[in-house]
């Protein structure tokens, strides 16, 4: 069944070999696309409903696979709407993309061996990030990662593996007119996308069988894990 299994395929800009150039354009297209997708719409509905009102006020958080910052911006700047104070760090693997954020706290790392003491930031978020790693077992390091320097939630979102989301993602993306490789990569990505019974399995490999897991929207797939004492202990 087309999109029953997922694909293991890497996408055209995952490449080492892709010019710092054109990883700029990518963003610039990914940036048009997310704003279009409200890819902020997750973070700034779930984070206040799964952590107190006084919580959210004054946050530190992760945001794990950041490419060039636009997400923390975002979020950044829609707090402050509200008088809240979030305050971002920026994690990604690639020094060109790191090179593309104008963040002064942008960190070079790799989201299956984080650079940060255990419990460093209140909340760790990570964005379409899940779909690029090569393999479930670099997932669920990714996920123990996350619930390891996490303080009090993480909250994971990517790409879910469905045909109606797969056909609405490739007509949205010829509309608008995006060159050919990021609308292969776009459907790549979905290919490369989650069910939410995969994460599940995931979670439990990660050690943290507490963790929730949901779909919305028929896009998007996402994990939660609450980071009271018995789950910090679990995820060890």
């Amino acid at each position: 069944m087309f999109l029953g299994t997922r694909s293991t395929q890497p996408e055209y800009l995952d490449s080492p070999e892709r010019t710092a150039s054109e990883l700029e354009q990518h963003y610039l297209w990914l940036n048009r696309i997310n704003r279009l997708t409200r890819f902020e719409r997750p973070f700034r509905i779930w984070i206040p409903r799964l952590l107190p009102e006084a919580v959210c006020s004054r946050l530190t958080l992760l945001d794990v696979g950041a490419g060039d910052g636009a997400l923390g911006r975002c979020l950044t700047a829609w707090a402050k709407t509200r008088g809240w104070d979030w305050s971002f760090t920026d994690l990604d693997v690639s020094p060109t993309v790191c090179a593309l954020n104008p963040s002064a706290r942008s960190v070079l790392g790799s989201a299956t061996s984080l650079p940060f003491a255990d419990n460093q930031f209140d909340v760790v978020i990570a964005n379409t990030m899940t779909h690029h790693l090569e393999s479930e077992e670099a997932v669920a390091a990714h996920f123990r990662e996350a619930a390891r320097v996490a303080r009090r939630r993480v909250l994971v979102c990517d790409m879910q593996r469905r045909l109606p989301f797969f056909l609405f993602l490739g007509a949205t993306l010829w509309l608008v007119g995006a060159p050919r490789e990021f609308r292969q990569d776009g459907l790549q990505s979905v290919r490369r996308g989650w069910r939410v019974s995969e994460w599940e399995r995931l979670a439990r490999a990660a050690g943290l069988p507490g963790a929730r897991v949901w779909a919305e929207h028929g896009s998007r797939v996402l994990l939660t894990v609450d980071k009271d004492p018995d789950q910090i202990r679990q995820a060890r």
